[in-house]
C-alpha cells in the first residue's frame, strides 16, 4: 500500500504531543503535590531558585520541572528576568482547588490507569474484571477532586432545580440517598445547601466511606450527612430523592440497581441519575471529551462492571437512549432528560 507522507507526519506529530502529555502527567502531580502552581499564583513571578526556596524543594529539580511546564504551556517564562509565572486563567485550572475548573484530580485518575495497566491487561486476556477497590488509591482521591468542582458549580444551582418539585422538598426537609457516594463530595454539598434535609451516602468501598465521614466532620455537617457501607442493590431506607452520580455505568447489574432504587423511593419520590455525557452512536462520540471518557471506561468503568454479578459492561458513553432502556427495565416508566452539561447527562426517573 502507498504511504501518504502527510498523513504519516500528521500522525507522528500527534503522537509526539500525546506522549509529551502522558509524560507530563507525573509533572502535574508533582506540581500539585509540592504546591508549585499555588505558590506561583500567590507570589507572582519567581526564579526556579525562589520557587524551590518557597516550597522546600531542590532547585535543580524545580528548574527542570518549570522548564517542562513552560514548554507545555502550563506556566509562562520571561527570558529577560529568568522568572516563571502563572496566568490567572491557568491558576484557576491548576491552583484553585475550590474553583469551578480545577483539573489536577484527573491527572491522578490518569496515573491510576497507568499503574493498574497490568491488572486490566490481564483481564483483556483472561476475562473477568478489575473491581473499583482493586485500583491504585490515587484513583479514589483523584475522582473526588476532579468531580467536586463540577458538582459545586452545577448540583445545587442547576441540577436539583431542574428536577420537578425536588428543590422545594429539600428546602422543607427530605430524606436523600446518594448511592456510590465515594468520598462524599456531593452529599456534603447538598447537606450544606439544604440544612433541613438529611443525607445518606452509600458506597461498597469502606475506605471511601471512612474518608467521607472525615470530610463531613471537617465541613460541620456530620449530623445530617451520614455515610454507611452498602451496595446499590442492598442499601436500606426510604427516600424522597435517590441520586447516582457518575456511577450507574460502573455497576455490574444496573437494572437490578434500578429495581432496588424503585423499592426505596417514597411515594412521589425521584431518582436523579447523573451520567457522563455521550451520544447514542459511536460515530457521534469521536471527539476530545469522548476520547478521554472512552479511555477511562476501558481502564476503569468496564473492568469494574465486569468484576460484578451480571457484568453488563455498560461503559460511560452509553448515551441517553440506552440509559432510558435500562431505567425502564428497572421499573421506571417516566424518564426525562432534566438538563445536561458538556460533561454530564442528568436524568429524572419516576416509577
Amino acid at each position: 500500500m502507498a504511504i501518504d507522507a502527510n498523513k504519516l507526519q500528521e500522525l507522528i506529530g500527534k503522537m509526539l504531543g500525546d506522549v509529551g502529555a502522558a509524560m507530563g502527567t507525573a509533572l502535574v502531580l508533582i506540581g500539585d503535590k509540592f504546591g508549585f502552581y499555588k505558590t506561583l499564583a500567590a507570589a507572582g513571578p519567581m526564579t526556579s531558585a525562589e520557587l524551590a526556596s518557597k516550597t522546600g524543594t531542590v532547585e535543580r529539580y524545580v528548574r527542570e520541572w518549570a522548564s517542562a511546564q513552560a514548554a507545555a504551556g502550563y506556566i509562562d517564562y520571561d527570558a529577560a528576568s529568568g522568572r516563571f509565572s502563572i496566568s490567572p486563567e491557568h491558576a484557576l485550572v491548576l491552583a484553585d482547588e475550590s474553583g469551578p475548573a480545577f483539573f489536577p484530580g484527573i491527572y491522578e485518575v490518569a496515573a491510576a490507569a497507568i499503574r493498574d495497566e497490568p491488572k486490566v491487561a490481564n483481564a483483556f486476556r483472561n476475562g473477568g474484571g478489575v473491581g473499583w477497590h482493586e485500583h491504585d488509591p490515587c484513583l479514589f482521591r483523584g475522582t473526588e477532586r476532579f468531580f467536586r468542582p463540577a458538582y459545586a458549580t452545577h448540583l445545587v444551582s442547576e441540577w436539583i432545580p431542574a428536577l420537578d418539585g425536588v428543590k422545594e422538598k429539600l428546602d422543607r426537609g427530605a430524606r436523600v440517598a446518594d448511592v456510590g457516594c465515594g468520598h462524599g463530595a456531593s452529599v456534603i454539598l447538598m447537606a450544606k445547601a439544604f440544612p433541613k434535609s438529611r443525607f445518606f451516602g452509600f458506597d461498597y468501598h469502606q475506605p471511601s466511606i471512612d474518608r467521607a465521614r472525615e470530610m463531613a466532620r471537617a465541613e460541620g455537617v456530620a449530623d445530617r450527612a451520614i455515610f454507611e457501607r452498602a451496595s446499590s442493590k442492598d442499601y436500606p431506607g426510604t427516600f424522597d430523592l435517590v441520586a447516582f452520580f457518575d456511577c450507574l455505568h460502573d455497576m455490574g447489574d444496573p437494572v437490578g440497581a434500578a429495581a432496588h432504587v424503585k423499592s426505596t423511593l417514597a411515594p412521589d419520590g425521584t431518582w436523579m441519575v447523573v451520567e457522563p455525557f455521550g451520544k447514542d452512536r459511536l460515530e457521534d462520540n469521536l471527539n476530545p471529551i469522548s476520547r478521554l471518557m472512552y479511555a477511562a471506561s476501558t481502564m476503569i468503568c468496564v473492568p469494574a462492571s465486569l468484576s460484578q454479578e451480571v457484568g453488563l459492561g455498560l461503559g460511560n458513553q452509553a448515551g441517553e437512549a440506552r440509559l432510558r432502556e435500562l431505567l425502564n427495565a428497572g421499573g421506571f416508566s417516566r424518564v426525562r432528560l432534566a438538563t445536561a452539561t458538556p460533561f454530564n447527562l442528568v436524568l429524572e426517573a419516576r416509577p
